[in-house]
Formats: structure tokens, C-alpha cells, sequence
């Protein structure tokens, strides 16, 4: 039976994460040092004591739970007792939007230190574009895709910026844009019949064309790392495809800060391709939730 490892993206994040096994283990408790250093501020006591508000910020939240999630499957793999311990390797691997920076150094692409640097600089980046920008993003419920696709189009057709950002699951769709146009579309989509329109905390559009100036600056970012090919696939947020070679990783992890998240295509495609076990790894089990409403026939553990 085929398997794949899910980790999460922005938002997973809590106070107190990565605590009990900095204490327990002395493989996390290097992880975290190492991770200190690379960033240059204690942002392992920030995970453990916070506060929120603190936590919470794009260039901070981001860096923590890559961390988080890699400590996470380095000591569950450590551990006899867990459920993925007598795994030799996952057939593939997919993250949610900064998650697939974690799926791409679990599987060898990215090395710790590299990933856990460019993720900074990925929120760095993406924090500065929405200071220039006053922007956000909402969660919509209950609408389709095509129509939400429509909504987005007639409420920016007056030079505004709103795209979909997040491809969730079935009636589970995040937009993005700035602040007028998507007030607008998110009126537009309660008339059309949405049962919920939810603002996000999050410091402004990510997953939009307001994110370019990041796109511009990840790139240049991207292209002075190391990124070695991958032995196992990893599904793109971008083409929710998989990517194999240096080329491709650079590419679309470049271009996926203005683009749509794809993640229920992405799924579909891991359960198309004959994966029956999903393992989520990493804090939160939002990934798991998202599976139940993709395709409850598949299992999904918080491990």
C-alpha cells in the first residue's frame, strides 16, 4: 500500500510547540540550536513561550513550524512506538503552501539549514509586500469553484487585484486580494449563495499577484542555494504535479507565492496515483480535516 507525508502551511502554529520534544529528545534539541543560529534570534524560545503576537508573524510563524514539522518526523522516525517508525521511506510527499518547503527537506532536496533559511526569507519577503499593499484574504464556504472563479474576475475587472488563492477542498476555497476589491467579491459571493465568508488573520494576499515583489526577491534567494533531486516525489502546489529535478523545485517554488494553492488537485492526484495512508506530521491536524471532505475513503493520521 502506497504512503505519503502531508505538512502543514502557515496558521499551525501554537505557543508551546516542539517543547516537550526539545526536552525529550537530544536530536530536537539540536534541531532547535541549529535552527537559532541560522535565523539569528532565539526563535526556539519564541516557539516554546511566545507570545502569540509574536509567533504569529509571517517571517517568524514560518521558519517555526518548518522546524517544528522537521524536529517532528525526525523523532517520530527515532521513535519505536510511533505509527511511521518501521517506514523505510513514503512513496511521496506534498506540504500546504510553506509545507512544501518541509516536504522538499525531508526528502533530501533541501538541506535543514537551507530550508530553514529560505523560509525565513520567504516570510521576510512576503510580510514586506503586504506592508506596501493593504490587502487580505477570506475563506469562502459552499460555493464552487467555477463560480467563485467568476466572482473573483467581475470583481476585479475594475483594475483591483482578488484571484483564488486556496483550492482547500470540496466548498473550502480561500481568496486573496486587497482590501476594497475583496470586500467586494466577498459580498458578491454572499448574494451568490456562500454559506460562509470568513475573514483570515493573515498579514495581507498571499497567494496573489500582490505577492509578486516577494516572487521577485525568493527567486533571486532560490537561485544561491543548493537543491539536489529528489528520489521521491513531491507534488507541487503550483501544477499539483509532481517535481523531481533542481529546475522544477526552483520554479515553482518561486512562482507559487502568487499563485493558487492547489491542494485538493494535489491530493486527488497522490490517491490517483494509488496512495491509501496519509500521515500528517507537523503541529495542528488541519491537513487531516481537509482529507475527510476530499475523499473520506482514504486514511488520514495526525501522527
Amino acid at each position: 500500500m502506497k504512503t505519503a507525508s502531508l505538512f502543514p502551511g502557515q496558521g499551525a502554529q501554537f505557543v508551546g510547540m516542539g517543547k516537550d520534544l526539545y526536552e525529550a529528545y537530544p536530536a530536537a534539541r539540536q534541531m532547535f540550536d541549529k535552527a537559532n543560529k541560522i535565523v539569528g534570534f532565539d526563535i526556539t524560545k519564541i516557539c516554546f513561550e511566545g507570545p502569540d503576537t509574536e509567533l504569529n508573524k509571517t517571517n517568524i510563524c514560518q521558519p517555526a513550524i518548518l522546524i517544528m514539522s522537521l524536529v517532528a518526523l525526525e523523532t517520530l522516525r527515532a521513535n519505536p512506538q510511533s505509527a511511521i517508525h518501521n517506514l523505510q521511506s513514503f512513496d511521496a510527499s506534498a506540504g500546504l503552501s510553506l509545507g512544501e518547503y518541509t516536504a522538499l527537506a525531508a526528502n533530501g532536496a533541501l538541506s535543514f539549514e537551507d530550508a530553514v533559511h529560505i523560509v525565513e526569507r520567504r516570510g521576510t519577503f512576503m510580510q514586506e509586500a503586504c506592508d506596501q499593499n493593504p490587502s487580505g484574504m477570506v475563506s469562502v464556504m459552499g460555493l464552487e469553484r467555477v463560480k467563485l472563479e467568476e466572482i473573483c474576475k467581475t470583481a476585479a475587472g475594475k483594475g483591483g487585484v482578488v484571484n483564488i488563492a486556496n483550492l482547500n477542498s470540496p466548498g473550502q476555497i480561500a481568496i486573496s486580494g486587497d482590501n476594497e476589491t475583496l470586500k467586494t467579491a466577498s459580498e458578491m459571493a454572499k448574494a451568490a449563495g456562500a454559506r460562509k465568508v470568513i475573514p483570515l488573520k493573515v498579514a495581507g494576499a498571499f497567494h496573489s499577484a500582490l505577492m509578486k515583489p516577494a516572487e521577485e526577491k525568493l527567486k533571486a534567494e532560490l537561485d544561491k542555494i543548493k537543491i539536489n533531486p529528489l528520489p521521491k516525489p513531491v507534488v507541487s502546489n503550483v501544477t499539483a504535479d509532481y517535481v523531481r529535478t533542481p529546475d522544477e523545485i526552483k520554479s515553482c517554488l518561486a512562482r507559487q507565492v502568487t499563485s493558487p494553492v492547489l491542494w485538493e488537485d494535489s491530493m486527488r492526484r497522490l490517491i490517483k496515483e494509488g496512495v491509501r495512508e496519509f500521515y500528517e506530521i507537523g503541529p495542528g491536524n488541519v491537513l487531516t480535516g481537509l482529507m475527510q471532505r476530499i475523499d473520506s475513503t482514504v486514511a488520514c493520521r495526525k501522527v
